[in-house]
């Protein structure tokens, strides 16, 4: 391994283990070119989130009183969940590599 390879590494762990979401980077490698994961930015829309990936595999009602879609993506062979947060007027506020389940645990913490 290059030493610039395992400095690039490093320098992503460090940053995951700061984050206030722990996900796995090499997660977000794998699925980059995914639409829900390329396209989908904050703001977006419900409807238009729907228009770019598809029904979600399930809708939750949050604590704040938006919804939260599941998704599960599919790259060869590799299933990840993925959540897309909505506030109550529609609109995305947050999204990542977790279930929205696994996001509000850890809201709570």
């Amino acid at each position: 391994m290059s030493k610039q390879t395992l400095a690039a590494l490093c320098v992503l762990t460090l940053l995951a283990g700061c984050s206030t979401k722990p996900q796995n980077p090499v997660d977000f490698y794998t699925f980059r070119d995914e639409p829900l994961v390329k396209q989908v930015e904050d703001g977006m829309t419900m409807q238009r989130v729907i228009a770019i990936g598809g029904t979600p595999s399930a809708m939750v009602d949050t604590p704040k009183g938006g919804t939260c879609n599941n998704y599960i993506l599919n790259r060869e062979g590799h299933q990840q969940a993925y959540y897309i947060e909505f506030d109550v007027s529609g609109h995305v506020v947050s999204k990542g590599f977790m279930t929205c389940a696994q996001h509000q645990q850890n809201e709570k913490s």
